[in-house]
């Protein structure tokens, strides 16, 4: 019981993390091309990862886990900061809610194929309920449509999922912090070749927001939330953690309320809490 609920606290920390990802790729990419930003975000947290491997003095990983390290770079490290900075040049932070509300479901059935989990028929209600409420809820908002937006998203979910769930399986052989500093330090020199081939042509112009966005995606995103977020998902459970993500929208929502000054209405507190208990029934059924 103690390690599922370090597990779901850990979870919790990486998704409010995770939170801020969407919109600060939305302000880097207003002056970073989506190659150069996905390629300069592994590099600077591909750069720290090495730092704390030698400095902490961990041994290599195996030659057998070095595809699934492979899977999880794709995953995490090239394919979802890849097509969600394209995605999020057709669409808004809004409209990519609407997929974000998806992945816990893309999570969970990789976990089910790649972990080797069985969750209850009653977790897999709980998880349908709960995507389709966060789904509704972005629809709601009025969000623009873009088909090339959409499928680059959908791509970006599927990818990230498998991501997650690889990462999670491989952390209980060998830590969490490990497998995301690992699969960035497997990264990095193809990452470091695509950032030198899309350098900006010009540097003068790039206005703070975009630098801050990098700052946050490479920092943040790339690296620090992937502590939390890969110990929570083995501790906790695959399908069962990944339910938090659920949430991952309206920690967003909550993010711009104090820095930004957004309203935050009645409707999506209400949605909020809907979203809660199906998280809160998941949980109950995923194992």
């Amino acid at each position: 019981m103690k390690t599922s609920m370090e597990g779901w606290g850990s979870g919790l920390t990486g998704v409010v993390i995770f939170s801020g990802s969407l919109p600060a790729t939305r302000l880097a990419v207003g002056d970073f091309s989506p190659l150069f930003l996905t390629s300069a975000r592994a590099v600077i947290a591909g750069t720290l990862a090495a730092i704390f491997l030698l400095a902490l003095r961990q041994a290599r990983p195996r030659w057998d886990n070095l595809l699934s390290l492979a899977v999880v770079a794709l995953g995490v490290v090239v394919g979802f900061p890849l097509l969600t900075a394209i995605a999020l040049q057709y669409v808004t932070a809004a409209h990519s809610a609407v997929f974000i509300g998806l992945l816990p479901l893309a999570t969970a059935i990789f976990g089910v194929l790649r972990g080797g989990e069985r969750p209850k028929p009653l977790f897999w209600l709980f998880s349908c309920i709960g995507s389709a409420t966060v789904v509704g809820f972005a629809l709601t908002a009025g969000v623009e449509v873009s088909l090339v937006g959409d499928l680059l998203m959908v791509a970006a979910v599927i990818l990230c999922g498998l991501g997650y769930a690889e990462g999670a399986k491989l952390s209980r052989a060998i830590g969490g912090w490990q497998v995301i500093c690992w699969a960035l330090v497997l990264s990095l020199p193809p990452m470091a070749v695509i950032a030198l081939l899309w350098l900006p042509d010009a540097w003068s112009g790039i206005a703070p927001r975009a630098w801050a966005g990098l700052f946050y995606v490479s920092v943040f995103s790339m690296l620090v939330g992937f502590f939390f977020w890969y110990r929570g998902l083995a501790k906790g459970g695959i399908a069962a953690v990944g339910q938090l993500q659920l949430l991952q929208p309206f920690f967003g929502l909550l993010i711009a309320a104090v820095l930004l000054h957004e309203k935050v209405s009645p409707f999506m507190i209400a949605t909020t809490l809907a979203v809660v208990l199906c998280v809160a029934g998941a949980r109950k059924f995923a194992r």
